[in-house]
């Protein structure tokens, strides 16, 4: 029997071992299953972990249950350590009901609160932050547990990679990162990949203790990283750990493995975690052929009992509602009136005081973001807040916008609810990515909410160029899954930020920064809240229709308290996302113009989407075209005069007119 790894059992009992046997078995018979099913194209696509199922049984092995964990699309032995009931996995790979994503997501592509699964995005980088969020909460419920997540040594590369290993390093966060090193990314070698020795030697540069483990070695990862688990719950900090391994199947099966010189396949082939392993406990007398036989059987049988369930499910009949509903979490608020008792504040007092009054009701709530702690933010609206609630839940972060966002993310699988300070809105670009594809999806592909508001301090008008003045609302209205708040006065945005926590759901909360010390307004002392989604009528007229949001809003007035002969209704829309239609459509009806006024750039903006939507919907009732205004087709200049040439404050002026003429 040839044994081409070396093992030491140490104090590993024998029940432990053939535990580990069979649980490396039972994902390489299924996944032999599945490529016989890829053939015959009853399945539409396979990752193979073929050469790596030590790594994800070991890993998986030495978690608790309530542990969460975040494999990648090779770690099939995580879901099956995890004991998901294979007819689910199937039903999930052939997407049908019964799987976890409705048909919405494939294979791997998926989480289960039920099991303690968070699963990838294809992105990869992201989920290392969400575990950092998981862990922050566990750190935070002091409940001593460790989470583990994967990514592959191509993942690394990313700079995810980099921020997430940072926040846990510097947050002193109980992880294990597990980089599953396979030689390739698809067919791009490590060589091309980093150029140091080894993905470990990185710790070092984070402070982080790092170890390299045979990732073919069962036992070797058993021991090492159920001794790492064991010691990180007791002293929570982050683990660096490199499994060395390699694939022997394609990327996924259509790539092939060609790129990959035979003599490196046949060296790995020697090295075969479960054949090796195999031999050895046969080897050692712990287990038997019989054994062995038996347990193949009774996998066999298992897989083939679990498919024929799968497949006699039937297919999914797709049906509108639900796939409209289950973008977001349902909720239905109590709406919390505001009280009589009122105080005259700026619109920055207002967003600090819904913050402040937020905290004082969820405890569960941390902010995060760049200098809120003592310093209080770039504009002083979480200044006082460590001395209050601690900065436990009020952190200054690293500047590293991805990282938290996903940080934000794993806060709310976990149990929390989270708000991130972009310190400007124009940084949200540096955290794009899991704002739109992980937050903005992650309820409609596995029913699991992101509990997280963005606050976005945006705007021109302050004289701060290119990069500190954009409103970049219309990258994310139209993003399904996310909700958009941009209010104009300091009322609403006290009363909608407290909303906006109190939502389930992902929200982007714009706050115009030219607004927060010029505009003053009575506002409740108490904490209240408004409905999401419900435009305001600030003016009632004949004549036509103005709507604008933001500092538009203030325009807007400006022009028609200089215009006084105009009657118009005017609608401040206040969220954007999702829209009040029916205050839109009912007014459109009744004056028959309408002109839309946005601080955004015009092409692709707020604007051109309500314009379409007005035409195709009150058509019969316009008496002139729909009129849109909105800022240069050109970067935000910061020299006054240039901005001011930018901006479309004069412009709605005189547009404003025309079409009270039309």
């Amino acid at each position: 029997m040839n044994v081409s790894i070396e093992y030491n059992l140490s104090d590993v009992e024998k029940d432990t071992l053939i535990h580990l046997y069979k649980s490396m078995l039972k994902p390489r018979l299924i996944e032999e299953k599945m490529l016989v099913l890829l053939r015959q194209g009853k399945i539409s696509k396979w990752f193979s972990g073929i050469g790596q199922e030590a790594i994800a049984v070991g890993v998986t092995s030495v978690l608790d249950k309530e542990e969460y964990i975040l494999p990648m699309h090779r770690n099939l032995g995580v879901f099956t350590t995890r004991e998901i009931p294979l007819h689910r996995l199937f039903s999930q790979w052939q997407g049908k009901m019964n799987g976890f994503t409705k048909g919405r997501d494939r294979s791997f592509h998926f989480g289960t609160q039920e099991f303690n699964i968070v699963g990838m995005i294809s992105h990869l980088g992201p989920q290392l932050g969400v575990a950092d969020g998981i862990a922050l909460a566990n750190k935070l419920k002091k409940n001593h547990q460790v989470c583990a997540v994967f990514t592959g040594e191509g993942g690394t590369s990313e700079g995810d990679f980099h921020e997430a290993l940072n926040v846990a390093s510097v947050w002193s966060l109980p992880v294990l990162f597990c980089v599953e090193n396979n030689g390739y990314g698809l067919s791009t070698p490590t060589s091309e990949q980093y150029n140091c020795e080894n993905i470990a030697d990185r710790g070092l540069g984070y402070g982080m203790e790092s170890h390299i483990i045979d990732g073919n070695n069962i036992v070797e990862v058993y021991t090492k990283v159920k001794a790492l688990a064991e010691s990180v719950r007791k002293n929570p900090r982050p683990v660096l750990i490199e499994f060395k391994t390699f694939r022997m199947r394609g990327h996924e099966e259509a790539s092939g493995t060609k790129y990959v010189p035979k003599e490196l396949m046949d060296f790995w082939a020697q090295k075969d975690p479960v054949a090796n392993f195999e031999n050895y406990l046969l080897s050692e007398g712990i287990i038997t052929e019989t054994i062995i036989e038996a347990s193949k059987n009774e996998i066999k049988d298992e897989i083939n009992q679990h498919l024929q369930m799968a497949f006699d499910e039937e297919a999914i009949v797709p049906d509108l509602d639900s796939e409209l509903n289950d973008v977001y979490r349902e909720y239905h608020p109590e709406i919390i009136h505001p009280s009589e008792s009122k105080e005259n504040i700026r619109f920055v007092d207002a967003v600090s005081k819904g913050l402040q009054q937020s905290m004082e009701r969820h405890d569960d709530l941390v902010i995060m973001g760049q200098d809120v702690a003592e310093y209080g933010g770039v504009f002083k609206i979480t200044e006082g807040f460590t001395e209050q609630f601690g900065r436990e839940r009020v952190r200054n972060t690293p500047i590293c916008e991805s990282a938290i966002v996903s940080a934000a993310y794993g806060l709310s699988v976990n149990g929390m609810k989270a708000v991130m300070e972009m310190q400007f809105a124009d940084f949200v670009s540096s955290g794009f990515n899991p704002i739109v594809n992980l937050l903005a999806k992650s309820h409609y592909r596995w029913n699991q909410n992101a509990d997280v508001v963005v606050r976005m301090p945006c705007g021109a008008g302050v004289g701060a160029g290119p990069f500190h003045s954009q409103t970049n609302e219309a990258w994310f209205t139209k993003t399904p899954g996310l909700k958009v708040i941009y209010p104009a006065f300091p009322q609403d945005a006290k009363g909608l930020l407290c909303s906006a926590i109190n939502d389930p759901n992902p929200i982007l909360f714009f706050e115009h920064k030219a607004l927060y010390r010029s505009v003053y307004q009575d506002v409740s002392n108490e904490y209240f809240t408004l409905e999401i989604g419900k435009a305001n009528m600030l003016k009632e007229g004949k004549d036509l229709t103005v709507i604008s949001y933001g500092l538009g809003v203030h325009w807007a007035l400006e022009a028609l308290e200089n215009n006084p002969e105009i009657e118009a209704d005017f609608i401040d829309l206040r969220c954007l996302q999702p829209l009040d239609t029916e205050t839109i459509f009912t007014s459109v009806q009744k004056t028959g113009k309408v002109i839309i006024l946005q601080e955004d750039s015009l092409f692709g903006g707020i604007a051109s989407d309500l314009s379409a939507m007005i035409t195709e919907n009150c058509f019969e009732y316009l008496d002139a075209p729909v009129k849109r205004v909105a800022s240069l087709e050109t970067p935000i200049p910061f020299q006054s005069a240039l901005e001011k040439q930018y901006l479309p404050k004069e412009r709605f002026q005189e547009e404003l007119l025309k079409i009270y003429k039309f």
